[in-house]
């Protein structure tokens, strides 16, 4: 029987919860947004933005913090853009999601020219804040930062919040119905233009702790999907917050496992290897449909989008 190594279990660990934490970031976004009846595939373009912007402002002043801050701004302020296609224009969903992406693919791709492969420093890991620690917790500790910590707490809070406040049930009734929530006195308008804005704000922090956190570094359309995968997997998360965190979490070990394949030297084309997460995602995201008359439904506002009238 194989000897049990913490140092090994712990590495696998980290890995997989520094890879998820973006994914998780976006997706709880994206959750809190959908739960008030409306989609943004815009996401992608706001962790790219998120990236960029958090990348440039944590090299130009030696402050990673101030990166992930600037960067959870920027998303905002793009997710802005969403907003007033869908709210105040009227804008079909799916569209303007898709016009925010390529403008924030194009706005990074042009002003982000002069910061790829550039490197900035890292967030110092959570064992740097405490008291030594043997063993398998202390293998992780060392080599997982603060953002992994902040994103399972955002997870946990979102999901109390959600379900056992007024403010949470205002904008699940917003999900189900504008107009049974305007009849309770709920201006739905208001209730959406927060959660798009708040899901702003989580995918430009995604994005920035992707830049600047994990990888530490810049380049042109770095997300690689992972905003449009994000939107899918709410799905899997059937639109609770607290199963965003596992679904994640599966994510993030499968894309730790094929960098660990690709570092092995498998006689496998890297370019297929890379795809793993993503057919993984996939293949969730069906089963999940597959299930989906079991529970978690839809917002019922949501389900407006996808009707051809």
């Amino acid at each position: 029987m194989a000897e049990f190594d913490p140092i090994v279990i712990g590495a696998w660990i980290a890995a997989a919860l520094r890879s998820a934490t973006p994914l998780l970031l976006v997706m709880l976004g994206e959750t809190l947004t959908q739960r008030t009846g409306v989609i943004n595939l815009g996401v992608e373009g706001e962790m790219l933005m998120g990236a960029c912007i958090g990348f440039a402002v944590a090299t130009t002043t030696g402050d990673p913090v101030l990166g992930l801050l600037a960067g959870a701004g920027a998303g905002m302020l793009l997710a802005m853009v969403h907003a007033g296609l869908v709210l105040g224009a009227g804008a079909n969903q799916i569209g303007s999601g898709l016009a925010v992406w390529i403008i924030g693919l194009g706005v990074t791709s042009y002003y982000g020219r002069a910061f790829v492969g550039g490197r900035t420093d890292p967030l110092p890991p959570l064992a740097a804040w405490l008291p030594e620690t043997p063993g398998l917790a202390g293998a992780v500790l060392s080599q997982v930062s603060t953002t992994a910590l902040l994103a399972l707490l955002l997870a946990a809070i979102a999901g109390l919040w959600l379900y056992r406040t007024r403010s949470g049930l205002v904008w699940r009734t917003t999900g189900e119905s504008a107009d049974t929530a305007r009849a309770l006195g709920i201006r739905p308008t208001a209730v959406r233009c927060q959660a798009i804005l708040l899901g702003g704000l989580l995918a430009g922090l995604a994005g920035a702790v992707l830049s600047v956190d994990y990888t530490q570094t810049w380049a042109q359309d770095m997300t690689k999907g992972r905003g449009l995968v994000a939107v899918g997997l709410v799905i899997v998360a059937r639109w609770n917050p607290w199963l965003v965190v596992p679904v994640a979490l599966l994510f993030g070990l499968s894309e730790a496992a094929v960098l660990r394949l690709q570092a092995g030297g498998m006689a496998i084309s890297p370019s297929l290897l890379s795809a793993a997460p993503y057919l993984l995602a996939l293949v969730v995201i069906v089963l999940a449909r597959v299930q989906a008359r079991r529970g978690g439904r839809m917002p019922a506002d949501l389900t407006a989008i996808f009707r051809i009238r």
